[in-house]
């Protein structure tokens, strides 16, 4: 058996219809450390941000106090889709209209890791930054626009290296 030489990571952001105190955000609130808990026990699940609260609704990394994240790395694209759709968690985000806004621009992105790296905030942001201003790369990606990990890449494929992103 060979080990990855990467590892999928992925930011999704959301913004809140009111501040997590708010009874209208309740459900979200009271949904929040066993969806995470099933997150940590996935499989394929690597690593996932959090503050010593245990989740990352604390960190405020957009000028937005409502803009809330979630960041995690996972083995492989399949492992995330499973958590993401094939879990509770499907449930959850089916509800994901009482508590959230709908965004105008891009909510989430993919790209990968090298096995061992924890990517920073920054370098989230960055990858969201990357995807909404010049659309799905290898760079940056989603779901419906997937990109092999740099060891399985075709010739068809360019990678284009972190270091040409640029950091709004």
């Amino acid at each position: 058996m060979t080990t990855a030489k990467y590892h999928l990571a992925q930011i999704n952001i959301a913004k809140t219809l009111a501040p997590l105190s708010d009874p209208i955000m309740a459900g979200f609130v009271n949904a929040l450390d066993r969806i995470n808990a099933l997150a940590d026990a996935s499989p394929g699940f690597v690593w996932r941000f959090q503050t010593e609260e245990g989740d990352a609704t604390g960190l405020r990394p957009y000028d937005d106090e409502h803009i809330i994240v979630n960041f995690s790395v996972w083995e492989t694209i399949e492992d995330l889709k499973n958590y993401v759709y094939k879990s509770a968690h499907a449930e959850v985000m089916k509800q994901r209209r009482q508590w959230f806004e709908k965004f105008a621009g891009g909510y989430m992105v993919l790209w990968w890791v090298e096995a061992g790296h924890l990517p920073t905030i920054l370098e989230a942001k960055a990858r969201l930054d990357y995807l909404n201003e010049y659309g799905p790369s290898a760079t940056a990606f989603t779901f419906s626009s997937l990109y092999p990990a740099p060891d399985q890449a075709t010739n068809e494929v360019i990678i284009v290296p972190f270091d040409s992103c640029p950091v709004t």
